[in-house]
């Protein structure tokens, strides 16, 4: 298991995944501002890792904070903690989930000595949960992928993604481990090549066997029989099930939908957004257009061509197959059973 994130003795530390694969780096984040500044940079990215970050990010903060500070001092800087980090993404909703929950232990221990460990030890919690919610939500998968399956997955949603296991690889690792037989498509993922760089690099870590193609190959491969799943992960699923993932997903899922193959979403809980109706309300983030023109610094597209460069799609519920999440398979109509889990969650 890759841990992506890691709290050391007041500093954040993150597996660089801009330099991967060919250079395994760690970037240092000794402020929130760092802490912020790797999310925006794609330092580290995944929108269970961008939640655990962000948690660690706040905790940074106001540890970093005078002692000697009033309660009107220390409220004003953390709005200012908090509002920076909050501006960080604004597609993945990990990241404003694990806030809200940094904010009740603020509220809560404001005025109080404990108030500093207390928020180093939501930010630790939110840690091992995500890492345990990725295991459940690999022990659910697995039982859906039959002997010998080749899985083809786009993006990451690995370790790299989350807190260490992973939501769509953590499901193939687990069905790896109950048989080995089981093999992976990678798509590559263009523009950021998250599927060539990231997730090839940490099924090969993990001796799974692997191929990459290149993002308009997936159609091929389908329709000539050699993929048996699709699986990817999340970034945010609105309460009629549509789901917003790394830009390619929705045509992922309108050829597994051609070809007559299962498309799985893996998510934990907390990447889904019931506020919202539907995926039309979900904002999508738009990047920067050197991430088109260039590759690893080198252009490849002429000098003030027009570029559009949204970071996620979102792929209408009626294409996904089933949602594998920590809480265990959902299947449609999902505004019911997506009421029920929020239901059974809270209690009621």
């Amino acid at each position: 298991m890759l841990p992506a994130i890691e709290w050391r003795n007041g500093t954040v530390v993150m597996v660089d995944q801009r330099r991967l694969p060919t250079v395994e780096e760690y970037f240092h984040a000794h402020s929130y501002e760092d802490v912020a500044t790797a999310i925006e940079t794609m330092v580290i990215r995944g929108a269970p890792a961008i939640g655990v970050a962000a948690a660690m990010g706040v905790a940074l903060g106001v540890s970093s904070l005078d002692e000697k500070l009033s309660g009107d001092q220390l409220r004003a800087e953390y709005e200012k903690i908090h509002s920076r980090l909050q501006r960080t993404r604004p597609t993945a909703v990990n990241l404003f989930w694990a806030l809200a929950r940094m904010r009740t232990v603020f509220e809560k221990y404001l005025g109080n000595p404990d108030l500093r460990r207390r928020l180093v030890e939501e930010a630790l919690s939110i840690e091992r949960e995500d890492i345990d919610m990725c295991r459940r939500i690999g022990q659910y998968g697995r039982e859906l992928i039959q002997k010998g399956a080749c899985i083809l997955t786009h993006c990451n949603a690995g370790g790299l993604a989350t807190a260490g296991y992973g939501t769509a690889l953590g499901v193939i690792r687990a069905a790896f481990e109950a048989d080995s037989s089981v093999t992976v498509f990678a798509d590559e993922t263009r523009p950021f090549l998250q599927g060539a760089r990231l997730t090839a690099w940490e099924l090969m870590k993990d001796h799974i066997p692997v191929t990459l193609i290149t993002d308009n190959m997936a159609g091929f491969m389908m329709n000539r029989g050699a993929i048996n799943y699709v699986i990817v992960g999340a970034d945010r699923i609105a309460a009629n099930g549509d789901t917003a993932n790394k830009i390619g997903t929705y045509s992922v899922a309108v050829l597994a939908r051609e070809n007559g193959i299962p498309f799985y979403v893996a998510a934990p809980v907390s990447t889904f957004d019931l506020s919202l109706v539907s995926g039309e309300q979900i904002p999508i983030e738009e990047r920067s257009p050197d991430e088109v023109t260039n590759i690893q610094g080198v252009r490849i597209a002429p000098q003030n061509v027009v570029v559009r460069n949204p970071a996620f799609d979102v792929t209408p519920a009626r294409f996904v197959t089933a949602f594998i999440t920590d809480r265990g398979i959902l299947k449609a109509p999902y505004t019911e059973t997506l009421r029920l889990m929020r239901d059974a969650g809270s209690g009621d």
